[in-house]
């Protein structure tokens, strides 16, 4: 705890010269039944605006296209990095969505997200979303063999996506010339970006990784976590104190 009080305080002093890199859904919205409808928590449009007219880079890294993130979150100065960086790849083919739906059609409470130059499996709604994970797992990374894309799991998703799409390497990239790092989040994708600034701290630049847990937060985040903050609400609560 004292290294992530000493991280915090660094990262604080160096305001005008760091980056806070955040996460979307799970981070800085609720996670809800249904993607379209997450909406930020209570105050983080206002945290934000703040934020952003003190901090040298404050950046949203997401699964989700940029124009969504950016509809809900209309704030001046903030960098959002939608589809881990990927957005400039080609649109998928038809024929990958096609095979894509009708593997997802043979689940229950399933459904599919297009967009664009990947597309996501849901299987929160289903009856056994564990299961249905499990048994959509092989199919869809036999699909993404054969079309040269990568199987990139998250809470109760599935999604195939450009092979280089990698989130620890946009974290990088927009954390690249800071002289303080923060970033949080709360999903499978954050633990490579957790342990990707490893580099940056091995460099003599401080680095706080925040988890922000819930009921579905990885064992392996929380234990690279040097904070641990409940929920959208928690890393809301630590993001004023700045």
């Amino acid at each position: 705890m004292s290294q992530a009080v000493a991280a915090l305080g660094l990262v604080r002093g160096r305001l005008a010269r760091a980056a806070i890199v955040l996460d979307y859904d799970g981070t800085l919205a609720p996670i809800v039944d249904r993607p379209e409808h997450a909406i930020p928590a209570a105050g983080a449009v206002e945290v934000l605006v703040a934020l952003a007219s003190l901090v040298r880079v404050v950046a949203i890294v997401t699964g989700r296209p940029s124009g969504f993130v950016r509809s809900r979150l209309p704030v001046a100065g903030l960098t959002v990095v939608g589809l881990y960086g990927s957005e400039d790849a080609p649109d998928l083919g038809a024929d990958v969505l096609r095979a894509v739906a009708s593997i997802a059609r043979s689940e229950e409470g399933a459904s599919v997200e297009d967009k664009g130059p990947a597309v996501a499996v849901h299987v929160r709604l289903a009856p056994d979303p564990d299961g249905a994970a499990d048994r959509l797992r092989g199919p869809l990374a036999a699909i993404a063999d054969e079309s040269g894309l990568a199987l990139l799991e998250g809470k109760r998703v599935l999604e195939l996506a450009p092979a280089n799409s990698s989130k620890a390497d946009a974290v990088l990239a927009v954390a690249q010339g800071a002289e303080a790092v923060m970033i949080a989040g709360d999903d499978t994708a954050d633990v490579a970006s957790f342990a990707a600034l490893d580099i940056v701290e091995a460099s003599g630049v401080p680095v706080l990784r925040v988890a922000v847990a819930g009921p579905e937060t990885p064992d392996e985040l929380r234990r690279l976590a040097d904070l641990i903050v409940a929920g959208p609400e928690g890393l809301l609560d630590l993001l004023r104190g700045f």
